[in-house]
């Protein structure tokens, strides 16, 4: 499946001017999304403009980050205060903290990685322990064939319960039953009482909540890479987010 749809088309346009009179949740991934994609994960943040306009958005309507990220890594990253924030790619809820089933389930791999992590780092792969999901990072290695290497080795042999969704330029660890950004999405639609929502993100991570919400929402794919999506529109690069969110605001009146 692939969206061809772009949102800023009439077709999109009118679409989210229908959507925003239901009084939606309105979901956004960070990375990628919100903010522009950069060499070091530590660098990244929202831009002073979008952030300004997310704080208006969020005085009207119900605004969730859902993030692959811990709570507190993204919290300071925003600019805003949204109503709500998700992280671990669904499985840490800012109030409710992370599921400690997810967290115990990932102890074996965790030993694994530690015992491997000399390996990784002469790669030019680090280890990012986020508690309720590890991610292996190597966007700043210097050869990318070689670090994909040393990550399949740890990865050779996954123990039970555990799987490994790959990104962009990071593959992230999971546990198999952990909640997902479409059950986070969900879990948030019924919290704050509407059955309408929208979501945008820009890679795997975020495929399960554009397959799991209802026919009630608008899903957004970022980026060229649009094959085997479940996203119904897309959005060229992510420049144009600013362009969505004035939308939202206008339609809101």
């Amino acid at each position: 499946m692939m969206p061809t749809r772009s949102l800023l088309d009439a077709e999109g346009r009118a679409a989210l001017g229908d959507l925003m009179k239901r009084r939606p949740l309105l979901g956004f991934d960070f990375d990628g999304t919100l903010a522009p994609i950069v060499m070091h994960p530590d660098e990244a943040r929202i831009p002073e403009p979008t952030a300004r306009l997310l704080e208006q958005l969020a005085t009207r309507l119900p605004v969730a980050v859902v993030s692959g990220r811990q709570v507190l890594d993204v919290r300071h990253r925003l600019g805003f205060k949204p109503t709500h924030i998700v992280g671990n790619h669904g499985a840490e809820d800012e109030f409710d903290g992370p599921d400690p089933r997810v967290v115990a389930a990932l102890a074996p791999f965790r030993r694994e990685a530690r015992r491997l992590e000399p390996m990784l780092n002469a790669a030019g792969a680090t280890i990012e322990d986020k508690g309720a999901s590890l991610a292996i990072h190597y966007r700043m290695a210097p050869n990318p064939v070689t670090a994909r290497e040393a990550i399949a080795e740890l990865l050779r042999e996954l123990p039970p319960g555990v799987e490994a969704e790959h990104g962009k330029r990071v593959v992230n660890v999971l546990a198999t039953d952990a909640p997902h950004k479409g059950d986070a999405l969900v879990r948030l639609a019924r919290r704050y009482g509407t059955e309408a929502g929208f979501f945008i993100g820009d890679d795997t991570n975020d495929e399960p909540a554009f397959e799991q919400v209802g026919d009630g929402w608008i899903t957004v794919r970022v980026g060229p890479r649009l094959d085997h999506s479940h996203a119904r529109y897309f959005l060229n690069e992510q420049a144009e987010i600013d362009a969505v969110l004035r939308l939202m605001l206008e339609a809101i009146g």
